[in-house]
């Protein structure tokens, strides 16, 4: 993971006050409260903070837990992964590659074919749609 050498407060100034809470603070947002959890357009979605793409909507599925969830990053590498162990838990913190920026978490109880969940919170990603899903025409 490269970390970007952006100071504090250039981060502030082109991040939103809930963004720069969740990516460079490490927050989260309320379960069904960010605008990507139940988003279903064909395309990227990359860092909100560097614009870095990180997940395919191929990748994304309904894990039932407010969060935009992936099976799977876009390709190896561009999520980094780091033990997180706060608030009594232990459990693995998801990173942007390039920038260092908090994501969200991933947990081992995703669908096939990997098994994992990639479990982001909506504000540490932006969108890059490539057109309509399939079957939605």
């Amino acid at each position: 993971m490269t970390a970007d050498n952006k100071t504090d407060a250039e981060w502030r100034a082109i991040l939103s006050p809930e963004q720069y809470r969740i990516l460079r603070e490490k927050g989260t947002e309320r379960a069904f409260t960010g605008k990507y959890w139940d988003h279903h357009a064909r395309g990227f979605y990359r860092c909100a903070a560097c614009g870095e793409p990180l997940f395919e909507s191929s990748a994304k599925f309904d894990s039932g837990t407010g969060w935009p969830s992936f099976y799977q990053a876009l390709k190896p590498g561009a999520v980094a992964e780091k033990t997180d162990t706060t608030h009594g838990m232990v459990r693995t913190e998801a990173l942007c590659h390039k920038c260092g920026s908090h994501l969200g978490h991933v947990f081992p109880d995703g669908p096939a074919p990997t098994g994992m969940r990639y479990c982001i919170n909506s504000a540490s990603l932006s969108f890059e749609e490539t057109g309509p899903q399939p079957g939605q025409d």
